[in-house]
């Protein structure tokens, strides 16, 4: 039997990146010839010390992760870097190298698609049937995931409640993804709006991205996995598929690990700012789930229709969305429409002695100089050739390799 873990006592990062070829800027479908570099023989998963490597659904994206639970994230963003480097060293006979950002802004997802073809691949494979995986909020997707423990149901019931509050907010702080095949999209966070509709052949799946109200193990299964179980039937006739591969919301209930994994984040362009995010965004649940904000009861009172429109406004917008809702913004007290900006700048101050000094400079960037996407777009201007776009994710991999945050 696994062990459990208290809340905030471990945590689990994840980390995807695109292969892209340095000559043609495309995407390189070659994570399985990296993995066989590194490991003599192809594994779909290597343990390298702390960090460990593995595959995704397209052959052009591989994962890394905190192998095993993790005590702090202090020091993961240095971890990540080195494998970074690494892996980088790996692919340079290939003439290839990684990149960061939640999207590649000139990939062709209906030629440029390969899936994953060795282990897990039916399962891949049968997603594909069901849903039709070419397209770009299937192929063209890199995140950021945390997650998160929780001991016994009464663990659940706080950190299911604030983390469903901080939700919507998670654009205005993480969006990286403004430019699809060439073009700016008019979403910051575009990766988000392809996520909502991605599986609406079953809705079931995704639902409002927001979780529903459920706050016990008994209910989770009742409310989500269940409706996910029936709904998957038609289409799964063998039961390859389980009710955690399938759960699409944007924070998903592990109990089989007794952990909440929080998908929404947009990955940036260095493990520096995203390992800051995921600091910055575990102070903000600490001090939800201590009630330096709210009460429990205020939190678990918000519906997955209530919060969706601030979600949905926010990846349009990112950190300029309005949050045009009184009772939201009183839950961190605040009382005057704001941006989502000023409300995570209004969070910082409240938790920033808690935060890890180390932390600080990346967030106070993006407070100041906005999402990645904002920067990218900045740095794009009036400019959107295709060699332009090039140039500017250029600079992207520079400060991957660098792990230094980028600015326009």
């Amino acid at each position: 039997m696994k062990k459990k873990y208290h809340l905030f006592e471990v945590y689990g990062i994840e980390l995807e990146y695109m292969l892209v070829n340095n000559h043609t800027f495309k995407v390189a479908p070659q994570v399985d010839e990296l993995l066989t570099l590194k490991a003599g023989e192809l594994k779909a998963d290597i343990e390298n010390g702390s960090i460990a490597w593995s595959n995704e659904l397209v052959a052009h994206v591989v994962e890394l992760k905190t192998n095993g639970p993790a005590k702090s994230t202090t020091d993961l963003a240095e971890k990540f870097h080195k494998n970074i480097l690494e892996i980088n060293e790996i692919l340079h006979p290939l003439n290839l190298s990684l990149l960061g950002s939640a999207s590649h802004p000139l990939m062709n997802p209906d030629t440029d698609t390969q899936l994953w073809k060795h282990s897990y691949s039916e399962v891949y494979a049968l997603y594909n049937t069901i849903f039709n995986c070419k397209g770009h909020g299937w192929s063209n997707v890199q995140s950021t995931h945390i997650n998160l423990p929780f001991y016994d149901d009464k663990e659940f019931e706080k950190l299911h409640a604030a983390i469903r509050i901080i939700l919507p907010l998670l654009p205005g702080l993480c969006a990286s993804s403004p430019i699809l095949d060439g073009k700016i999209t008019g979403f910051k966070d575009t990766r988000l709006e392809y996520y909502k509709s991605n599986q609406k052949e079953i809705p079931e799946l995704t639902g409002l991205v927001i979780p529903e109200r459920s706050f016990s193990k008994v209910d989770y299964y009742a409310t989500i996995f269940e409706p996910i179980k029936k709904a998957i039937q038609p289409y799964d006739k063998d039961k390859i598929l389980d009710q955690y591969f399938l759960n699409s919301r944007g924070a998903i209930a592990r109990f089989d690990r007794n952990a909440i994994e929080i998908r929404l984040m947009d990955i940036q362009e260095c493990p520096k700012a995203d390992l800051a995010i995921c600091a910055f965004l575990i102070e903000i649940l600490k001090a939800l789930i201590n009630k330096e904000f709210c009460s429990l009861k205020e939190q678990k009172a918000w519906t997955k229709e209530q919060l969706f429109p601030l979600l949905n406004d926010a990846i349009k917008h990112a950190e300029n969305s309005i949050v045009g809702n009184k009772e939201y913004l009183n839950l961190f007290g605040l009382n005057d429409f704001v941006t989502v900006k000023e409300v995570w700048k209004h969070l910082f101050q409240s938790v920033k002695s808690k935060l890890h000094k180390s932390h600080h400079n990346a967030i106070e960037l993006i407070l100041e100089e906005g999402t990645l996407a904002t920067r990218i777009l900045n740095a794009i201007g009036d400019d959107s050739s295709e060699k332009h776009i090039i140039s500017v994710y250029r600079q992207l991999q520079d400060c991957l390799k660098q792990n230094k945050m980028f600015q326009a």
